[in-house]
């Protein structure tokens, strides 16, 4: 295997964070570039030791910043974003420059740089509202219905105008929601969120319970952007994959029975229509497996017991005091 030079742009995030440790334990050299919007600094501990580790603390949208972490970096993968609806209405601004402006700006600095590849974090939000029931596959249309969905459309659409011009491979992953435990955990996400208030023994009020979602492990994820980036360039170059399981598509409804199951009893959960977020959609990930050989290994109803465990134990009894921490609620200046 030949050893690469990652810099990973929000490497300390709940995505970042796992995938650090994934490509780190393959024997590659990993530089994590993070403005550390929400304190997660945290996250990294237990990977400053290992010799092939180097962390910058910056942000990308700044050109200098952005050259140095760029330098001799043979891979760049991009999880840096306000990731999220709520995040991306608060600061829209914030919102454009990060998850918009500055990815295209980066890729169009790739080439002068020398990257071979380039993998850029999108997601299955990118298809909304979906009427069809269908599973929506890469070809599908997109109905994007939020500012996060639609910045993320916008860089996907930049990129496919750009791929064959470029020296580097740029590949697109448009990731299911994340779920799992990892080193920068979010309480701000569905799976997470709702084990976490059941397992308090807590009311929980379940909005639209019976739209549909896929759901991929952090973990899984991060095996499969290190997939691509191992790929033959042929089958990755300008292409796009939804990353999660075909099996792991959930309504809320669905995750909530997982969650009383590991319990061992009924749920304290009132469901009601109307919520703010619309989006429903069910996924088809076949994609990835043909051409990557990429299949999730830890499902929803594997990591929930994780969660319920660890959150009985007292692991993130730290919750009001550095909330910050365990979700994207507000960007450090706010903070």
């Amino acid at each position: 295997m030949t050893q690469k030079s990652v810099l990973i742009i929000g490497g300390a995030g709940y995505v970042g964070s796992s995938l650090t440790r994934e490509l780190l334990a393959q024997g590659h050299e990993v530089t994590v570039l993070d403005a550390l919007l929400y304190d997660n600094a945290a996250a990294m501990v237990g990977v400053f030791e290992d010799p092939s580790f180097s962390f910058v603390r910056g942000d990308f949208t700044d050109a200098k910043t952005l050259s140095s972490a760029l330098a001799g970096k043979t891979d760049v993968v991009l999880l840096a974003a306000l990731v999220g609806d709520p995040i991306c209405k608060k600061y829209p601004d914030d919102a454009l420059a990060i998850n918009q402006h500055a990815p295209m700006a980066l890729i169009d600095r790739l080439d002068e740089f020398g990257v071979k590849r380039f993998v850029f974090a999108s997601t299955c939000s990118n298809y909304g509202l979906r009427a069809s029931e269908d599973l929506a596959t890469e070809d599908a249309e997109l109905n994007p219905v939020s500012l996060y969905a639609q910045t993320k459309v916008a860089v996907e659409r930049y990129i496919f105008e750009r791929f064959r011009s470029l020296s580097a491979i740029p590949t697109v992953v448009r990731l299911a929601t994340a779920h799992g435990l990892s080193p920068r955990m979010r309480f701000d996400l569905t799976v997470a969120e709702f084990a976490r208030e059941l397992a308090l023994g807590r009311d929980l009020l379940v909005y639209d319970q019976d739209t549909w979602r896929p759901y991929c492990h952090v973990r899984d994820i991060s095996t499969a952007i290190r997939t691509v980036l191992d790929a033959e360039p042929e089958a990755v170059r300008g292409e796009v994959f939804n990353i999660g399981g075909t099996d792991e598509n959930f309504t809320k409804r669905g995750i909530v029975e997982i969650i009383a199951k590991t319990l061992g009893g009924p749920a304290n959960v009132t469901y009601k229509e109307g919520g703010h977020d619309p989006r429903n959609y069910r996924v088809s990930f076949e994609k990835a497996a043909k051409v990557l050989g990429f299949r999730p290994e830890f499902g929803v109803s594997r990591s929930v017991p994780d969660v319920v465990a660890a959150v009985k134990s007292g692991a993130f009894d730290d919750y009001d005091l550095r909330k910050n921490f365990y979700g994207n609620y507000a960007i450090r200046r706010d903070a």
